[in-house]
């Protein structure tokens, strides 16, 4: 139930966010579509500098510590590109329509990519050279999205861009923090492990990331969150890397795993390995969300539901509370960002994008 609860929830925001509407409304969704692209068009062209633009695309949050983490990307991109136009998307329509709304924050507006995309083919913009950033952590299901909306972009889908600039435009893309197994996840496994190696003297760090459903795992992405741990272990046995959607790697196979290695009690510190400390941080990992009644029961796919990290860790009979959490995203930590920026550099350094062929991850 719960599942498709979710699923529901999700188409009900894709098509708000698309603008769709009973058969009667077409001109109320036309027009929606057009003041959504209007007010981005007039941003780009309120702020554009350069004859290049660099698009960050995350998936997005309604919580006022991501907006701070995207605000400083932001602000590090412009100190780190400073021949480059920078912007920021959300790829979420939840996110989006949410964050309008104002839910946690005050309202705030973030447009999908392809909003951006478009505005840097008007005319009076049209940037020569555009550079999409892809924030995601690994390159799964939401990376795919992004990739899509490239496509769409430089195939012209909608008919309504110039094919003449689009000919000549330089497209480039800048793969997930995760990409390359052989080179990003040693490197992020370095840095997590010099800015965390006095709590893994102390105790278990467990890295909770989000991973994708089986029937979700876009190019097998998930296998990152296993390598990351490997990685880690190589410097202290007591890092994991649990997911929240990952099958057999839930917060009770981390246990799991735990068990076997003999760790039966002491601390356990949580942290997000997600791009911001959002709605999973807070609620799944840090939240008060307890289903303890003498015990837990798993689902049928061995998770325990409606119970965070924080309290499951707790009742396992671990030290695991509001003092062990460590609620900050990647994108917070300048020295795991700039594993970021450095796929940025190495787009802008390479060829023009074949983003299809050389994209994908094998």
């Amino acid at each position: 139930m719960k599942s498709i609860k979710f699923f529901m929830m999700a188409l009900a925001a894709i098509a708000l966010s698309a603008g769709f509407v009973a058969c009667d409304d077409d001109d109320s969704a036309a027009s929606n579509w057009q003041k959504y692209q209007d007010a981005v068009t007039k941003n780009v062209k309120a702020n554009k500098k350069q004859d290049k633009a660099i698009l960050l695309v995350a998936f997005g949050s309604t919580w006022q510590q991501a907006y701070d983490a995207f605000d400083g990307t932001v602000a590090a991109y412009k100190q780190k590109f400073p021949g480059y136009d920078i912007f920021l998307s959300f790829s979420s329509a939840i996110c989006i329509n949410r964050a309008a709304a104002g839910e946690n924050v005050d309202p705030r507006n973030f447009y999908a990519p392809n909003f951006w995309l478009n505005a840097f083919a008007q005319e009076g913009v049209r940037y020569n050279e555009i550079v999409v950033q892809s924030l995601q952590v690994i390159p799964g299901e939401e990376y795919t999205r992004v990739i899509n909306y490239i496509k769409d972009f430089a195939n012209n889908s909608n008919g309504d861009l110039d094919d003449a600039y689009l000919s000549e435009v330089v497209l480039k893309l800048g793969v997930p923090l995760l990409q390359d197994a052989e080179a990003d996840v040693p490197e992020v496994a370095k840095q997590l492990n010099s800015l965390y190696k006095t709590q893994a003297a102390e105790g278990v760090v467990a890295f909770m990331g989000h991973g994708n459903p089986d029937s979700y795992d876009t190019y097998k992405a998930n296998v990152r969150y296993t390598q990351l741990e490997e990685a880690l272990q190589v410097y202290n046995k007591n890092y994991y890397v649990g997911t929240v959607d990952m099958m057999d790697n839930f917060k009770t196979n981390v246990l799991a795993r735990m068990q076997a290695a003999g760790i039966t009690g002491g601390k356990v510190f949580c942290h997000p390995l997600m791009s911001i400390d959002g709605d999973h941080g807070h609620n799944d990992m840090a939240g008060d969300d307890d289903a303890w009644d003498n015990g837990f029961e798993a689902n049928e796919e061995g998770e325990v539901e409606d119970t965070s990290w924080k309290m499951f860790f707790h009742h396992m009979g671990y030290i695991c509370d509001n003092t062990t959490m460590i609620e900050k995203g990647l994108l917070e930590l300048p020295t795991v960002r700039n594993v970021w920026m450095q796929h940025t550099q190495d787009a802008i350094a390479g060829e023009p994008l074949d983003f299809y062929h050389s994209k994908n991850p094998e």
